[in-house]
């Protein structure tokens, strides 16, 4: 029988099929990475998406503030593009002492001078002044409050000063989409605000998650309709939007205005992800890629989210993923004691956090999918979530049946969204 072999951590791991119950080897629809990003990303500044060139819209003067990603962030390589981003602003007249660059944590910890210097180069953190959006800072400015009741409250760096985002479009499990408008909300806003937008996530009036919600969906998705609100507060001056192709390379450059760009992008990456199955298979092997997209649980969720739809009702998911960071942020696994009282959804309404709200989604899917895992967890942990572990293959192989049984591999699960074809 053929062997499959899976990145697992630093290394792989191989599982013996036969051949005759695979259906296919899914992968994404891969597009060649740009060679001349400054180019491009001058080209995309000259001739952007529904605005005025960005050399009309700037000058000397101005007080400009770039907001950017965050280190979670960084497989988008902003640090690629923003050393251009910064000569070409200073190419308008605008001085470096005239540019602040605010990194949108969100609800995320500070960068350190060692993580600043990543981002955004050491010498661009040597010129250009950078600041850490701070979610519980006193300074925040409330702007207004969204017509589902979010208080819109920012860091003044956005509402005083002409603002420009650099953000990558990716399918996000609750916004549809990552990037443009999230480099507002939750990116520069509140704590108090970020989590009234997230509570949308769940559903206003059943124990579950919000059934508008999820992968590629924006039009009625309250998360993101929500955020568009917050950002059309701030109406930024101009965005940067990245696409970046399934092996990680910046493949494409959206500029323009913050909305209309970003939707461009986002379509873009939409069909380069999204691969269309004949067919929904009895089983579906997913790998993440190695480390570190499967590091942990947290990090391991865009894979389960992304490949489920590809596994019959009632199916299988064997998810490899080496997991060395066990579930990823503390709170993880602490969401558990939860279900042993029957109160996840209600905890998690009281107090929504985005690592608990991973887990309860994770718990959802193993309710209509068998998860089973070949992972370094203690599956005494994933025991209550309804997802079985095991140490090795032939462990795996030992504890499952897989014969009639139609099998799907991917090998690298958070680069595809298999739908099924319309007949």
């Amino acid at each position: 029988m053929p062997k499959y072999i899976f990145d697992y951590g630093k290394g792989e791991i191989s599982l013996e099929l036969n051949e005759g119950n695979i259906l296919g080897e899914l992968s994404g629809n891969s597009r060649p990475p740009l060679e001349d990003i400054a180019s491009e990303l001058f080209d995309t500044f000259e001739n952007p998406i529904d605005s005025a060139p960005l050399s009309e819209l700037v000058k000397n003067g101005d007080k400009i503030t770039l907001v950017i990603s965050d280190m979670t962030r960084f497989w988008m390589r902003q640090d690629l593009v923003i050393v251009h981003v910064i000569e070409y602003l200073n190419r308008c007249g605008v001085k470096d002492e005239d540019i602040t660059i605010l990194i949108a944590n969100g609800t995320h910890l500070p960068a350190p001078q060692s993580d600043i210097e990543i981002l955004v180069t050491k010498e661009i953190a040597d010129r250009i002044k950078v600041v850490n959006h701070d979610c519980e800072s006193e300074d925040l400015v409330y702007v207004g409050t969204t017509s589902r009741g979010t208080e819109v409250e920012l860091n003044p760096l956005v509402v005083n000063q002409k603002t420009i985002c650099l953000g990558a479009a990716a399918h996000h499990l609750m916004a549809g989409f990552g990037g443009g408008r999230k480099s507002i909300l939750p990116g520069v806003a509140s704590g108090k605000s970020i989590a009234q937008n997230h509570l949308h996530a769940l559903s206003p009036d059943q124990p579950c998650s919000n059934p508008l919600i999820g992968n590629s969906r924006l039009e009625g998705n309250p998360l993101n309709e929500d955020m568009c609100e917050a950002a059309a507060m701030v109406n930024p001056l101009f965005i940067i939007n990245l696409a970046m192709n399934p092996e990680g390379k910046l493949c494409r450059i959206f500029s323009g205005n913050w909305m209309n760009s970003w939707l461009e992008c986002c379509r873009y990456v939409d069909d380069m992800y999204t691969l269309e199955i004949p067919e929904k298979a009895d089983i579906v092997i997913a790998g993440c890629g190695g480390y570190p997209k499967d590091m942990s649980m947290y990090q391991s969720t865009k894979v389960i989210d992304n490949v489920e739809s590809a596994v019959k009702d009632g199916g299988i998911l064997i998810l490899i993923s080496e997991c060395i960071d066990g579930g990823g942020p503390d709170e993880y696994f602490a969401w558990s004691r939860h279900i042993e009282t029957g109160k996840l959804d209600e905890e998690l309404r009281k107090s929504f956090t985005i690592p608990g709200y991973i887990f309860y989604q994770n718990c959802e899917i193993a309710q209509k999918t068998r998860i089973y895992m070949i992972s370094g967890i203690d599956p005494k942990l994933l025991e209550p979530m309804g997802i079985t572990s095991f140490r090795t293959s032939q462990e795996l192989l030992e504890n499952i049946s897989l014969k009639d049984k139609s099998i799907y591999i991917i090998k690298k699960g958070g680069t595809i969204i298999p739908k099924v074809m319309k007949k």
